[in-house]
């Protein structure tokens, strides 16, 4: 009688495995109340300042003064986080939020008191913000790499779509409750807010438990370790292609730091209508990410990274041309979905085809391509907005968006072909076990 061959069949995919996980639980938390401080210590600083200057430039400056230091320390602290204590690197660069907020405070005091002081009180909080960019540098790679060592591989997908989903429920309450602060107690008390916010984040990150040895690279010298992650990097067109897109999608395509400029002139809705719209990105952004979150890794991830940035470039044109505060938050909510979509590609992609040795530098100039693209983009939005007006600016950097994702769909087509990341990393395992053997000598 002739055997049955056996079938295999697939585990049924658990979205909740993860949070079973209590390192990972106390993970989130840390994410929840970091991003949720920074988010409320945004808002106020945002309009705090066009409030002393009724100047675009102003708040394109203090995205600048966040960037500058973010970017330039990015590749060092990569390299940190892959050869120290990545934990212990998160907690000192969160000691160092914790005192930010707190000098943001005093200066609020000084300059409310004082009012002849304002001038100077405004460039000391430059200054702060320099410092926010510097740790924020360090906390980033760190905190991003950390996550490959509380969670088992297999999981990696899924926790993910919980970790972005968590940052984006930050995202949605923090400028909300900024705006509502702002307005109630001032700006003195909502720093001191933030300031709490980062100590229960430094206490959660306290907690984290590690489940995943760690092979650490080896404790090179910095620019030979920097070498070999842009080595990595530079021989795959797939993070390139996808990175270099965010980079200028953001870019061109934010107009995060022209909120207040929409609120109070365009909008006519004050603090309140502000706190609206930056949030209005996240609740789109959180409802997609539950989507991903219970639902089994997606096929065609590349054509659907590719077309959610260009919904994220339509939505931003139609942003600038709206005059209704429910329009424009619905606008914004959409990009947020569609902005949720391109994240969990990438951070997805990150985490599974990059070994855990390489995570933090790896994270490192995924935060120069990314994440430092929000503050130039800031600064690049506050300049433009000066020089050709605040709506044909945002219309025109929309429009830039849209272009330059069709450009690099044609330019690299290992994107737009792109089936399931899961299914690529297994693609390149299978290719190294069948490599031969080289012959003997």
């Amino acid at each position: 009688m002739s055997q049955v061959p056996a079938v295999s069949v697939p585990a049924p995919h658990d979205p909740y495995a993860p949070l079973r996980l209590p390192g990972f639980r106390w993970f989130l938390v840390s994410i929840l109340t970091m991003a949720m401080g920074a988010q409320i210590q945004g808002v106020v600083v945002a309009w705090q300042m066009y409030a002393l200057t009724h100047d675009p430039l102003a708040l394109g400056i203090v995205g600048l003064a966040e960037a500058l230091p973010f970017v330039s320390l990015a590749l060092p602290a990569g390299h940190v986080a892959d050869v120290r204590d990545r934990r212990r690197v998160a907690l000192a660069a969160l000691v160092v939020l914790f005192g930010c907020a707190l000098g943001l405070s005093a200066l609020s005091v000084v300059a409310g008191r004082a009012p002849e002081r304002s001038s100077a009180a405004r460039f000391a909080v430059y200054g702060v913000i320099v410092v926010c960019g510097a740790a924020r540098s360090f906390l980033l790679p760190s905190r991003n790499a950390l996550a490959a060592e509380v969670v088992p591989r297999p999981l990696f997908a899924s926790s993910v779509a919980w970790r972005t989903g968590i940052w984006q429920v930050a995202a949605v309450t923090g400028p909300a409750v900024g705006g509502v602060l702002y307005v109630s107690v001032g700006a003195t008390a909502s720093y001191g807010v933030a300031a709490a916010l980062m100590a229960a984040a430094f206490v959660a990150v306290a907690n984290v438990r590690v489940i995943v040895a760690r092979v650490r690279a080896p404790n090179a010298n910095l620019l030979a370790s920097v070498r070999e992650g842009l080595v990595f990097l530079l021989a795959r067109r797939l993070f390139l292609g996808a990175m270099t897109l965010d980079l200028l999608a953001v870019l061109f395509g934010g107009a995060t730091a022209l909120l207040p400029i929409f609120a109070e002139d365009v909008l006519g809705s004050g603090p309140r209508g502000l706190g609206l719209l930056r949030g209005a990105p996240a609740i789109g952004a959180v409802l997609m990410s539950v989507v991903l979150a219970l639902r089994p890794p997606h096929r065609r991830a590349g054509p659907t990274f590719l077309g959610a940035v260009i919904v994220f470039g339509v939505t931003i044109v139609g942003f600038a041309l709206s005059r209704s505060l429910a329009l424009s938050v619905s606008l914004l909510a959409l990009g947020g979905a569609a902005d949720m979509l391109s994240i969990n590609f990438r951070s997805t992609m990150v985490q599974v085809l990059v070994p855990p040795s390489m995570l933090g530098r790896v994270s490192a100039v995924n935060q120069i391509f990314i994440g430092s693209s929000n503050e130039i983009g800031a600064f690049e939005s506050g300049v433009a907005a000066k020089l050709l007006g605040t709506i044909p600016s945002v219309i025109l950097g929309g429009s830039i968006t849209i272009g330059v994702t069709a450009a690099v769909g044609w330019l690299v087509p290992e994107l737009r072909r792109l089936d399931r990341i899961e299914g690529e990393a297994d693609g390149r395992a299978a290719e190294v076990s069948r490599s031969p053997e080289p012959a003997p000598s």
